[in-house]
């Protein structure tokens, strides 16, 4: 085995990222307070092919240098928008027919693996504060709540890694 350069990988450039076929799913970021972690979300959407970012409430938008730093340029190539409120987020999502999906730990959550996630369905991805998580009146405009299975002595992940295990699964399954 050879490990393969940069210039091997055949990556998009932003103008083909834009041009290209997104998966139906769009990431809700609402009250994260880490820039990094927001970066991180934003490069994860940028190799998942995500449609879109919306930044809700107190999370920060690009272009901030801490966002910068872990997002490398995927700023510049998934789509964002900024939400004062989540709720008019959510209500724009719902009148374009997403699923609204919280991951979050809720009595009847459904576990990542049991979730049938639907070809012929848009879905809304809320992933909420990092201490607070996703707040009950954001959960209950939900039609949905996944959680991440865990057997640790913990009871959370990182939200840029949430991201990334939820993504990874959502790829997997509509592409």
């Amino acid at each position: 085995m050879r490990k393969l350069k940069n210039s091997e990988l055949a990556r998009k450039t932003i103008n083909e990222f834009k041009k290209s076929e997104k998966i139906p799913v769009t990431i809700i970021l609402d009250n994260i307070r880490s820039m990094n972690n927001i970066g991180s979300v934003f490069r994860t959407s940028d190799a998942f092919l995500i449609e879109k970012i919306f930044l809700c409430g107190i999370t920060a938008k690009p272009p901030h240098n801490d966002i910068r730093k872990t997002a490398l340029g995927a700023t510049e190539s998934v789509n964002w928008e900024y939400y004062n409120n989540i709720k008019d987020a959510i209500i724009h999502l719902k009148s374009k027919y997403y699923t609204i999906v919280a991951i979050e730990q809720v009595k009847n959550s459904i576990l990542l693996q049991n979730f049938n996630i639907k070809k012929n369905e848009k879905y809304a991805l809320i992933f909420g504060n990092e201490v607070k998580g996703v707040q009950q009146n954001i959960v209950n405009l939900c039609d949905y709540c996944i959680e991440i299975p865990q057997e640790g002595t913990k009871h959370s992940l990182n939200i840029s890694v949430s991201a990334g295990v939820v993504l990874w699964d959502f790829y997997k399954n509509l592409k």
